[in-house]
């Protein structure tokens, strides 16, 4: 008889366990998302990490339809586990438009699921930020965006200096591959190719564009496109009268005086792989760009009418939990995340248990974080113990303490003593 093979203690390829360790850079991460989100005025929605698998397939876009992990239910549903949230968003939104107040800002923190290959800073799972103004037509919804990372990432101990904001409008590369002669119904094509750089090489994408029918001719000047440096070089190509070049110079100068423009820069590269982008889009990454990018977005402003809803311009953000973590301990360093905090109470003999838990409740009553030992120590045990927990302070009560009604409370970090009553 075959043996059973012992059990794996590790999580599925690709998926993760946090321990309390990682949650502390999680709960760094979550709450400067919150904060950030709130500070801007945005509502907080959820909505079910199960979806349609038509949805996803209709939105979401070749690579992203590719990486769905989907399945039937027992009634033979085609349901798939969400790869990102704008399809379910753009669904409720739809569901409610009559309803709602446009326009809406919204945001949540949804756990999101693509099979794709592994690399740094890519998992198979990952928890995202989501951003959306939904409803407003004008560069501000894109800029308020924007200003709501750039507070996130802040709030995280981002300095200004370690990231840039790059930024681009699919609108004014569509211009620019018109005036170069290739036809508008070859330009999704063309877009989901070039977003391919840097991932594969030039010949490869050079030939996706030849299959969707290019000639070398105009495969050259395709490439020549991504060879522009600035706005200035793009409107000699495109006219001084372009509509996109127009957008963006006005979200750069909004940009100003929000004061977030020291962050933000053109990049014609900049394309971003799902279909339903049609306007500005932005991709954040470390300044030194040696990780992938922290967060990625822009407008989509046929995405509602696609799946049956009225029209409404919309922009949105995904901002991943991977990439920043890896980004912070970079810059910041490993341990950055453990700020220690509250007391650490323990006591020497069962004797003493009482005064312990009446002191830890009296703390947490005051709004103190406690961590109370659950059973006798010696001191040598409680404080090494202590030492290596996340409070900042720590009471160890004995009989004398109980005796005079008061004992010492420990800063760990500076060893310095005071006196804290047992009453």
């Amino acid at each position: 008889m075959t043996p059973t093979p012992p059990l794996s203690f590790e999580p599925p390829r690709g998926m993760r366990d946090f321990y309390p360790e990682d949650m502390l850079w999680r709960n760094r991460v979550f709450d400067a998302w919150r904060r950030a989100a709130v500070a801007y005025g945005f509502q907080p929605y959820d909505a079910c990490v199960v979806e349609s698998l038509e949805l996803l397939q209709r939105k979401s876009g070749e690579e992203v339809s590719e990486q769905i992990y989907h399945f039937e239910d027992k009634s033979g549903r085609k349901l798939a586990l969400r790869p990102e949230m704008t399809p379910t968003l753009a669904r409720m939104i739809a569901a409610r438009q009559g309803q709602l107040a446009f326009p809406v800002k919204w945001f949540t923190i949804a756990q999101c699921f693509r099979y794709e290959r592994m690399t740094r800073g890519r998992k198979r799972e990952h928890y995202q930020w989501n951003m959306d103004i939904v409803g407003e037509e004008s560069v501000s919804a894109e800029v308020e965006i924007l200003a709501a990372a750039a507070a996130g990432l802040k709030a995280m101990g981002m300095p200004d200096a370690a990231y840039k904001i790059r930024v681009n409008n699919r609108a004014l590369l569509a211009e620019l591959l018109a005036n170069s002669g290739i036809a508008s119904e070859h330009h999704a094509a063309v877009f989901l190719a070039l977003d391919k750089r840097g991932k594969i090489p030039d010949e490869e994408i050079a030939a996706l564009l030849k299959a969707e029918g290019l000639g070398e001719e105009a495969v050259a000047k395709t490439f020549e496109l991504l060879g522009v440096q600035t706005l200035e070089q793009a409107a000699a190509l495109a006219g001084a009268g372009s509509p996109a070049l127009a957008t963006l110079r006005e979200l750069f100068a909004l940009a100003e005086t929000c004061g977030i423009a020291d962050r933000l820069v053109f990049d014609i590269s900049v394309i971003r792989g799902l279909a339903y982008y049609t306007g500005i889009v932005f991709e954040a990454f470390d300044t030194e760009r040696k990780f992938r990018a922290i967060f990625g977005g822009g407008r989509y402003d046929s995405l509602l009418t696609t799946i049956g809803g009225a029209p409404t311009p919309a922009v949105g953000l995904g901002f991943g939990d991977v990439v920043v973590v890896e980004v912070l301990k970079d810059l910041l360093g490993e341990t950055a995340a453990a700020e220690k905090s509250g007391v650490i109470v323990g006591y020497m003999f069962p004797e003493q248990r009482d005064a312990a838990t009446r002191l830890a409740r009296t703390l947490r009553e005051k709004g103190e974080s406690v961590d109370l030992m659950l059973t006798r120590q010696k001191p040598k045990q409680f404080f090494s113990r202590a030492g290596a927990s996340q409070a900042a302070s720590a009471v160890f009560i004995g009989p004398d303490d109980v005796s005079k009604g008061a004992a010492k409370l420990k800063n760990l970090a500076t060893r310095e003593e005071a006196d804290i009553p047992l009453g």
